[in-house]
């Protein structure tokens, strides 16, 4: 086999080194693709979790409070405890650092140095040289980790800290080891001072006895008497866990889609085999007579896939490599989810995962090279050395067709593991090798009721008689256009449902006409405006009303991401300022009405008509007061927190937690109002009120529309490339099958044209055959993309993103689509015939006489 190999498929590969370079290229963008964004996520997610740990430390458990601070005297609370050894207080605050023009986004953390050394000790502030060695202890001193120290500058003394809507002067007095994004430590009394948060605190760091279980002592920690209500205790590793949740459904998706290049890069290798074997069939069929066996023929042709897998598959790694080190750099590990955003990861090279992408490329060049090996193995020995073709191959696998399409929709009901749609994505695979499977049988059925209907016009049943009866080495030819074509229509439906979902949501959640929100921002939480400040917006000249929104993470679950809660300004009729899903249920008297998003009744049980239990057990009392009780009044759609919203009226917000700022203000105009003067005015107003230190951001509805659908069409335009590239390579496919056939069928064309036939009517019949099967691989692909679609948009995208959407076909997009792809077949079917007409196929008659 070895020297079959050097000998005569080297030979085929030096006469035609392009076409298996095409193969060797279509696998290695498959491998690259999918490998680069495994190395950037996985690069930076442990990059992230880098950082984590350097910050947190490594204590036995941590304190939080689900939502904001809480108060400092859990601390002496908790330190009293006879199974604690050590107790560490940490305040971290969002803030804004600026240095001459510059501005950065800071996380300050305060600590107390005296507890933090040996339970995170790259938090422990290093004083510089000449520094006071008590500058850790006293006010006004910050010491910065090495992202903020680059981003600050080297040279800097002194920088400015926002708190609030004021501006701190403070001194550079050392650095910390931490990593990840830049990060400011001061000492803890100095931060509360600072940022007006006296006796507030927002994690309590543990080390516990030695022997201490974690499980016995949170049970005795709740039950103490005075324990606090809305604590969560969470073990160290669930802030990189919950990272990773957040982010898996994102990386999974991309994953596979990348994988798309890999699915259509086996046809592409089917393609160039294809076409090989029929070029060498005669030297295959000398080398049967010569002793080679059948079995030896297929390993031959085999082995041969699998060398243009291993050689795309290496190049592949390769290119990965360096796509990832590329976006490391340029991207800093985001890939457009928003999950990572200031991590600046190096890469991390992972054997087993190059290992295992390596092997899916030469596993996807097997599977394309099996169909042309199989065809090698069945050839005809003597017919073939006589130049007469190949025997027709069979039906009959209709039954199998079935049972893989019933399969695949069997699989659709399954639910999701571990948050991944796994049993969906073999659902799609099975519908598509499915639904190939099943082309034999479509082809006999469509074909033989329109043969009739052809049977006086020469040509056309010359056509549609070949593929009647060549049905099996038709379905061959088109696999890969059906394969393309199912997939492209299938992510263009997905993407039309989306966006049109998303259209019709912002219609929704932006019924003002203007909206308000202070630059401040940047840095983190958004500085908020105080009652007055919104009272005096209402006041202006051609303000009609204002509303108001405030949003808060809410820790429910520590091992999960954190959900968003959302206050703000409701109508009577709540369905016209939110997307409900249903009828709004009206609130029993005592309790609150919250609305949840479609996430919370997926991860949380939260459900309609009920009242919502861990809202209540994460929220924090008012003093003197009942527990509140939480009405789930409705469920609403929300495309930005996949994780989970909680949306209730403003006012309730203010009765449960005394706190009537505003993060966003909306404005609705007068009628006849002009907008440029609004907005004038609403400058204007801001700069007078000392609530707005900084400017305020205005932007129109019509803005944030079209700022909104103009991230989500760049998000989702590597799928109209990998649409292009899906159906670039079936079409390659539909012309190396063609060529394969013209080369099979010379003789056939020779003695057409000898019977009379113009080489017009050869290259009519060969282009009416490309038509006939293109036009079949064109009906097939579009009804197995529509079952696909419904798949990805009421399967995957709900147990990946936990959101739902209404399906949209765009019949005139998929009608033009599938038109050109039938145009395309049909001119490249004419330019692979070409040569039939010519006087090769005249003279290759001939050969037998």
């Amino acid at each position: 086999m070895k020297a079959l190999l050097l000998t005569f498929s080297w030979q085929e590969l030096r006469h035609h080194p392009w076409r298996n370079a095409a193969a060797v290229v279509a696998v290695m963008l498959g491998v690259a693709l999918a490998f680069s964004v495994q190395l950037i996520n996985a690069s930076a997610l442990d990059e992230f979790s880098s950082a984590v740990r350097s910050v947190n430390g490594q204590p036995d458990l941590e304190l939080r409070a689900a939502q904001g601070s809480f108060d400092e005297a859990v601390l002496a609370q908790v330190a009293r405890h006879p199974q604690v050894v050590l107790a560490s207080p940490v305040l971290e605050l969002p803030s804004v650092a600026r240095v001459g023009e510059r501005r950065l986004p800071l996380r300050v953390v305060g600590i107390d140095a005296l507890a933090l050394p040996t339970i995170a000790p790259a938090l422990m502030p290093r004083p510089a040289d000449g520094a006071d060695r008590y500058a850790l202890l006293a006010p006004g001193q910050v010491f910065l980790n090495a992202a903020a120290r680059k981003a600050i500058g080297d040279q800097a003394t002194q920088l400015q800290l926002r708190a609030g809507t004021q501006w701190h002067p403070l001194q550079i007095a050392g650095q910390v080891a931490a990593g990840g994004p830049a990060l400011a430590v001061m000492d803890i009394g100095a931060a509360q001072d600072l940022f007006g948060r006296g006796g507030q605190l927002t994690r309590i760091d543990l080390r516990l006895a030695p022997g201490t279980g974690h499980a016995d002592f949170i049970r005795s920690l709740q039950q103490s008497p005075g324990w606090p209500g809305g604590m969560q205790v969470a073990e160290p590793g669930d802030a990189a866990e919950r990272v990773s949740n957040l982010s898996r459904a994102y990386r999974v998706n991309l994953t596979v889609l990348a994988l798309v290049a890999l699915f259509t890069g086996a046809f592409l290798v089917f393609s160039v085999l294809a076409l090989s074997v029929a070029k060498r069939a005669q030297q295959f069929a000398l080398l049967g007579v010569l002793g080679l066996t059948p079995g030896e023929r297929l390993r031959l042709v085999l082995a041969e896939s699998l060398v243009l897998g291993l050689i795309g598959s290496a190049a592949g790694i390769a290119l990965g490599t360096a796509l990832a080190e590329l976006a490391l750099k340029l991207l800093g590990g985001d890939l457009g989810g928003g999950y990572f955003d200031g991590v600046a990861p190096t890469l991390r090279w992972s054997t087993p995962a190059a290992l295992t992408y390596g092997a899916l490329g030469v596993l996807a060049a097997g599977v394309g090279g099996w169909w042309p090996a199989r065809a090698a193995q069945a050839l005809p020995e003597a017919q073939t050395l006589k130049g007469l073709g190949t025997a027709a191959a069979g039906g009959g696998a209709h039954r199998l067709a079935l049972l893989l399409i019933a399969a695949g929709g069997a699989l659709a009901m399954a639910p999701a593991i571990h948050g991944i749609p796994i049993a969906a994505y073999l659902s799609v695979g099975f519908l598509l090798v499915g639904g190939i499977t099943a082309l034999p049988w479509l082809i006999a059925g469509v074909y033989d009721r329109l043969a009739p209907l052809a049977a006086h016009r020469l040509l056309p049943l010359l056509a549609i008689e070949r593929a009647r009866r060549m049905r099996g080495t038709a379905a061959v030819a088109v696999s890969g256009v059906v394969a393309s074509l199912s997939l492209a229509v299938a992510l263009t439906v997905m993407v039309a449902s989306f966006r049109d979902s998303v259209t019709r949501w912002l219609d929704v959640v932006l019924p003002a006409d203007l909206y308000l929100r202070s630059a401040a921002g940047a840095g983190g939480e958004p500085a908020l405006f105080p009652p007055a400040f919104v009272q005096a917006l209402a006041q202006l000249p051609g303000v009609a009303r204002t509303g108001t929104l405030r949003t808060r993470p809410l820790l429910i679950d520590p091992s999960r991401p954190a959900v968003t809660l959302i206050a703000r300004s409701l109508d009577t009729d709540v369905g016209r300022s939110m997307p409900l899903l249903g009828a709004a249920l009206p609130v029993p008297a005592g309790q609150t009405g919250i609305y949840v998003s479609e996430a919370m009744v997926e991860l949380y049980g939260a459900r309609p008509g009920a009242a919502f239990e861990p809202l209540a057990r994460a929220w924090s009392p008012v003093p003197g007061g009942r527990p509140p009780v939480f009405f789930v009044a409705g469920i609403w759609r929300d495309y930005v927190r996949q994780f989970g919203a909680i949306t209730m009226d403003a006012r309730d917000f203010e009765r449960l937690t005394g706190d009537a700022g505003a993060s966003d203000v909306a404005l609705w105009l007068a009628p006849g109002a002009a907008e440029g003067r609004v907005q004038q005015a609403v400058q204007a107003l801001a700069a007078r009120e000392a609530a707005a230190a900084e400017p305020v951001e205005i932007s129109s509805v019509a803005q944030i529309r079209a700022t909104s659908l103009r991230i989500f069409d760049r998000s989702f335009a590597v799928t109209y490339w990998l649409q292009a590239v899906a159906i670039a390579i079936g079409l390659f496919g539909i012309a190396a099958s063609f060529s394969a056939q013209v080369l099979a069928r010379r003789k056939e064309f020779g003695l057409l044209v000898h019977l009379g036939f113009t080489r017009a009517q050869v290259l009519a019949i060969v282009a009416g055959e490309g038509a006939a099967w293109t036009a079949i691989g064109a009906v097939a692909g579009l009804l197995l993309g529509l079952a696909v679609s419904v798949v990805l948009v009421h399967v995957v995208n709900p147990q990946s993103f936990h959101w739902t959407m209404d399906l949209l076909v765009p019949w005139l997009r998929l009608g033009a689509l599938c038109a050109a792809v039938v145009a395309a077949g049909t001119v490249t079917a004419w330019l692979a015939g070409r040569a039939a007409a010519g006087r090769d196929a005249v003279l290759a008659v001939k050969e037998d006489w």
